[in-house]
């Protein structure tokens, strides 16, 4: 992105800059830039913390059927009410 600006442009962007915001307002304007860095930067970090984390918990959550399928599953018999088959009349009319 800043392959093609030379020294020359550089500095006459700086002076540019320095015309504008005057030299009181300067540390300003560059404790506010680093802090947007510092701010993005962090935003980053954490986006990959929490990508790391959820990946974990879907590969524990992947490997949790298969440790429970080798244990064995007692069931228990409980009757189950059939429901009343519906009456049909023989009688149309």
């Amino acid at each position: 992105m800043f392959g093609s600006l030379g020294f020359t442009e550089l500095i006459l962007i700086l002076f540019i800059v320095l015309i504008i915001f005057g030299a009181g307002k300067l540390p300003q304007l560059g404790e506010g830039v680093g802090k947007a860095i510092r701010g993005f930067k962090k935003s980053v970090h954490e986006g990959d913390a929490i990508e790391a984390e959820a990946q974990a918990a879907q590969q524990q959550t992947a490997a949790a059927p298969q440790q429970t399928a080798s244990v064995p599953l007692v069931q228990a018999t409980v009757p189950v009410e059939q429901p009343a088959a519906p009456v049909h009349s023989a009688s149309r009319g």
